[in-house]
């Protein structure tokens, strides 16, 4: 059983640094993933499936962070939250979107999906997402770990909290039936996405279905295309949908197949979340130029402390412009391009990595230059041969408060689901003065 490394001997072996360097042991229990996996009868072969279509969906090994840099994250998170609920800062950030997303109908918005990189000056908010995937996932994966060296743990067993996280989840979207519907009982849910069959995560909808029905409510994994609005409701074959669960990337409800969806939404005839308006307030890219830059924070009022914490955790953003192309060319190599509406690491590009053909394109399209910040790195053994992982953490947030943490394992310019050994990967925060761990989702109520 692999233990600490030799190279860990320059970091402390108990660090967060240390374990991710040295520790290259495997804590997945495979038997027990499975049996999280199909803890329901209707679920049976989902394990098998995932491990045939999508091999790289779960990393074997799990990932560590510094008490000190999880607290960073915490301190990001409010931050941004109290410059989304200033009144000048919504005007700017709707005032660039679709009129759908002027539509406030009450909700927050589930899963919002904060990003970061973490280095020796503190983890860097790369992006924020509004129907961030994984948290589901995440949560079997986390409760399927296992003690694999000792200076791991002198004992790993999934907590309390990580076994009753699906109340969490449930709770959460009873709270957004709730903001717009007050004390009615929950109707029927539909999980909603384009082919949802298709989908890279088309598994945790799966589960999503299960846990709705654990908890009494009625749930279907439901193609977008075929929801029909008729008689001011809004229809799944012959049954009427009352809450989405919106897992569309098409987040102002744009496309000609969703507008059945885009009608009932506007008319409040359905309870939609993620919605526009959470897109528009915290995932379109430009509100990074925002919160990236100290003189435009303070104009719209935000208090120095709030100003330092972002200006320091959140890399500098900026619009690409024709004026600024020169200029950003001749910078690229320390930049990321990524377009406005971007999603799921689409169209973005390092900057050393550009050609001039792309760069045209960037030009023409609608895109924020960010600082590159490298990620730091996940050591683990691979085909009998050790190699490092990119490393970057998602904090799975709703109304201002972290749910879960997790963490994903890649090469390659961004993360992705193709790397042998990566993909999702529970994040352990360590606390080195305190000589313990805390589990992944041990984190917020």
């Amino acid at each position: 059983m692999k233990t600490i490394s030799e190279e860990a001997v320059r970091f402390d072996p108990r660090s967060a640094e240390g374990l991710n360097r040295g520790c290259v042991c495997r804590p997945l229990d495979p038997d027990r993933l499975r049996r999280e996996l199909e803890a329901e009868p209707s679920l049976a072969g989902l394990d098998e499936d995932i491990a045939r279509t999508r091999p790289h969906l779960f990393s074997t090994t799990a990932a560590f962070m510094s008490g000190e840099h999880f607290s960073g994250i915490q301190a990001v998170i409010a931050a941004v939250e109290s410059v989304v609920s200033l009144p000048g800062y919504q005007e700017s950030a709707l005032a660039r979107a679709p009129r759908v997303a002027q539509f406030d109908p009450g909700p927050l918005g589930v899963f919002l999906g904060f990003d970061f990189h973490l280095t020796s000056g503190g983890p860097q908010l790369i992006e924020i997402n509004t129907n961030a995937g994984g948290a589901l996932l995440n949560t079997v994966l986390a409760r399927s770990q296992q003690a694999c060296c000792r200076e791991m743990f002198t004992e790993f067993e999934p907590t309390g909290y990580l076994k009753n996280r699906e109340s969490v989840f449930f709770e959460m979207f009873y709270e957004e039936w709730r903001r717009q519907r007050g004390a009615a009982l929950l109707g029927r849910v539909a999980i909603v996405d384009d082919n949802p069959s298709g989908q890279y995560l088309y598994p945790e909808m799966r589960l999503f279905e299960r846990m709705f029905a654990r908890f009494g409510a009625e749930a279907v994994v439901a193609d977008a295309c075929e929801l029909i609005w008729r008689d001011g409701r809004l229809w799944h074959e012959v049954r009427t949908v009352e809450l989405v669960y919106n897992r569309l990337t098409d987040f102002y409800l744009e496309d000609p197949a969703h507008l059945a969806l885009h009608a009932a939404y506007e008319a409040g005839a359905v309870v939609v979340t993620p919605h526009p308006r959470a897109h528009a307030l915290y995932a379109d890219k430009r509100n990074l130029i925002t919160l990236s830059h100290d003189d435009t924070l303070e104009a719209l009022g935000v208090p120095a402390e709030a100003r330092a914490i972002l200006v320091a955790g959140v890399p500098r953003t900026e619009s690409v412009t024709p004026g600024r192309a020169e200029a950003l060319w001749a910078e690229r190599r320390k930049l990321f391009f990524k377009p406005a509406a971007g999603y799921g690491s689409k169209a973005a590009y390092r900057g050393d990595k550009l050609t001039r053909r792309v760069w045209q394109e960037i030009l023409r399209g609608d895109y924020v230059a960010q600082a590159l910040v490298t990620p730091s790195e996940r050591r683990l053994e691979v085909d009998s041969a050790e190699t490092d992982l990119k490393l970057d953490v998602r904090a799975y947030v709703y109304g201002g408060a972290i749910q879960l943490v997790a963490a994903r394992l890649y090469e390659g310019q961004t993360t992705n689901f193709r790397t042998p050994g990566g993909g999702f990967a529970p994040l352990f925060v360590v606390d080195v003065k305190n000589k313990n761990f805390c589990a992944p989702g041990q984190i917020s109520a």
